[in-house]
């Protein structure tokens, strides 16, 4: 039976577009305009000079020596979604620091790396729109300075779902899926941004779907099912990221993490109509069942699907799902496989055929008391392992958790980073 349910900018001196600034030892400080963006000049005083004039890098004793750092992202309307880049024209960077008053909020400080020549500093993240910047960088020389830039704030955001729930236990089956509220074009820096760590150092691979309601989806899905007791975290470092044309940006990070629970498989045997539910490779119980009516419509679906939630008892409308007016009733012990509606619950109706017959309009039904024994036993996560013959093959891989249908090699060939 089926159902569907920062600071502002230096003040300026008495030299227009110019803002001097005292570092460490005497050493000055000046902000302007460059034509790279916003720029910094820094100052040093030499410390002493050789017979030929030329200490501290000056011409002659006393000049101070002059370098100049630039920054890619000024002003009050800086484009969101770039790396923020300090370049300084002489001299080493010893660091740079890029903070936002939004923080604690919006995720992690744009962090970066100095280049090997020091003259470049890249940030390693991009610049989350409608954020305020802060810039400090400082060189070996000893001179430091501030700069500030403000993002343009985002025309159209976009979210996601996450699934399973944040500290759940799940079964070996559940991969770790993301649902998007609107089109990602960019799909290869999405993906990029998705930081997956296993405890067991567990081999997977992001693949790239569409949810069953036509939305962009995106799941990370093991080689084989989950070890028990995998410990499993998300970290979504979104923020900043376009998502390309129709999308917009993502302005926050996002994180989840759950735990994988015992290795349960239920086993669905469509030639001898009968259910066994298997623990760490060995059989609990086997059960009598009745599945999808051969021949049309009504046929189940085939191969692996994954209980996606186990829903108590549920008003089932045959309308619903294109099958007229089959059937309207309440149903108990649902536990659902797939979003076009096959579930596997009680179907009290249908005793006659459990064990001997699949008459079903699509579902797997079972006596009251065996579906409420089931519905006690397993968990969302767990796989519906279903063989035989009379089925309507498999469900797509965003009809519910599909992916397990496909080789390892074509799921790998769904990331976007392949």
């Amino acid at each position: 039976m089926f159902s569907s349910p920062l600071p502002s900018a230096p003040r300026p001196s008495t030299q227009a577009g110019v803002a001097p600034v005292r570092g460490r030892r005497g050493r000055h400080l000046t902000v302007g305009a460059g034509a790279l963006g916003l720029t910094v000049l820094l100052t040093a005083c030499s410390g002493g000079s050789d017979d030929d004039g030329k200490g501290g890098g000056s011409t002659a004793a006393g000049a101070p020596a002059r370098a100049e750092i630039s920054v890619n992202l000024k002003g009050e309307r800086a484009a969101a979604g770039k790396p923020v880049t300090v370049r300084l024209a002489e001299g080493e960077l010893r660091g740079v620091t890029v903070t936002s008053k939004k923080e604690a909020k919006a995720g992690a400080p744009l962090t970066g790396k100095v280049s090997a020549d020091g003259r470049t500093w890249t940030s390693e993240r991009v610049a989350a729109p409608g954020t305020a910047y802060q810039v400090r960088a400082t060189t070996k020389e000893g001179g430091s300075a501030t700069a500030a830039f403000t993002t343009v704030a985002a025309d159209k955001v976009n979210k996601l779902t996450l699934a399973p729930g944040k500290g759940t236990t799940v079964g070996i089956a559940q991969p770790l899926s993301i649902t998007f509220d609107h089109p990602v074009k960019n799909k290869a820096a999405v993906e990029r941004a998705l930081k997956v760590t296993t405890s067991n150092d567990t081999t997977g691979s992001w693949g790239w779907i569409e949810h069953y309601d036509g939305k962009d989806r995106i799941d990370w899905r093991p080689e084989e099912y989950w070890k028990p007791g995998t410990k499993v975290q998300l970290r979504a470092n979104l923020n900043g990221v376009d998502s390309g044309t129709a999308g917009g940006f993502f302005v926050r990070d996002y994180d989840t993490s759950f735990t994988i629970g015992a290795a349960q498989v239920v086993k669905v045997d469509l030639n001898t109509k009968q259910l066994r539910l298997e623990r760490d490779g060995k059989t609990v119980r086997t059960l009598p069942m009745s599945a999808g009516t051969p021949g049309g419509k009504k046929r189940s679906w085939g191969g692996t699907t994954v209980l996606m939630s186990k829903e108590g008892t549920i008003r089932m409308n045959s309308e619903t799902v294109g099958l007229g007016d089959a059937y309207d009733k309440m149903v108990d012990y649902s536990m659902r496989l797939t979003w076009s509606g096959m579930y596997a619950h009680a179907a009290p109706w249908n005793a006659a055929y459990f064990g001997n017959a699949n008459r079903s309009s699509g579902c797997i039904g079972m006596s009251d008391a065996d579906a409420g024994w089931l519905y006690g036993q397993v968990r969302a996560g767990d796989p519906f392992e279903v063989s035989g013959e009379g089925h309507k093959g498999v469900p797509a891989p965003g009809n519910g958790y599909g992916e397990w249908n496909l080789s390892w090699a074509e799921w790998q060939q769904r990331s976007a980073l392949r």
